[in-house]
């Protein structure tokens, strides 16, 4: 074939699609909802705790749920609106106040089973955001939800949905990671005792770990740099204690 044949094609192949295009019609072809849910974890009085919000319309009103919100979508192929990450970052920003510069936030996975959501097919792109305590303790919820707060996750039983499925899978991710990454610096204090950060762990994993052991860890991160000691020390019950730092927060 000629040079002058393979550019004839090509034009060719594009005028076509062009028109295929133009008269593409998506309401031929079933189009499901979309919608992203955010877990939002941080420790509060020694417990995970998750931001949950109360439903102010229905369904579900009045049950608690996930902050989260449906996929803004453009009008035409033109305009075919927002990113899922982007609506992530919208959706943190309006139920915390809080800017995901600050936050750590990774796409936790889809969760789309027939009849999760009475309303219509929708299938949920799920995230998970770490907040550092200190932060939690500055949101402000906002939305058409009333009352968000952070709760005990092992005293929430009952949420609208299928958001306890995705909190259970998100609980699963954030142990997982721990074990293989340093996620805990998004939960724990800037500065922090060798005790403070061991009971970041204990919380995350829902067990009592064996103080030896736990140092030992402790002082491979330290020659890693994954830690680095600062010159700060804090007032114990029985001694001061040395303050450390993560050398390097993750955002995801």
């Amino acid at each position: 074939m000629s040079q002058s044949t393979t550019r004839k094609t090509g034009k060719g192949d594009k005028s076509e699609e062009a028109a295929f295009l133009e008269a593409y019609r998506p309401g031929d072809f079933a189009r499901p909802s979309v919608t992203v849910d955010l877990v939002i974890f941080t420790i509060q009085e020694g417990a995970l705790s998750a931001l949950f919000v109360t439903r102010g319309e229905h369904p579900f009103k009045g049950a608690l749920a996930l902050p989260g919100g449906f996929l803004r979508v453009g009008k035409d192929r033109h305009e075919q609106g927002e990113d899922l990450i982007d609506a992530a970052r919208r959706e943190l920003a309006e139920e915390t106040g809080l800017g995901d510069s600050r936050i750590f936030l990774t796409q936790l996975g889809a969760f789309g089973k027939p009849g999760r959501d009475p309303r219509t097919r929708v299938v949920s792109v799920a995230y998970v955001a770490l907040v550092r305590p200190e932060l939690a303790q500055k949101t402000v919820g906002g939305g058409d939800v009333t009352h968000a707060q952070f709760l005990d996750v092992d005293k929430v039983h009952k949420l609208a949905f299928d958001h306890a499925e995705i909190l259970s899978s998100a609980r699963a991710f954030v142990r997982r990671e721990l074990m293989t990454s340093p996620i805990a610096f998004e939960l724990t204090a800037e500065t922090f005792t060798i005790q403070e950060l061991r009971g970041t762990y204990e919380v995350i994993l829902g067990e009592v770990l064996d103080p030896g052991n736990f140092r030992k860890r402790f002082l491979r991160m330290l020659e890693e740099g994954i830690i680095t000691e600062t010159r700060e020390m804090r007032r114990t019950p029985s001694k001061p204690a040395r303050l450390y730092r993560f050398a390097k927060r993750n955002r995801g």
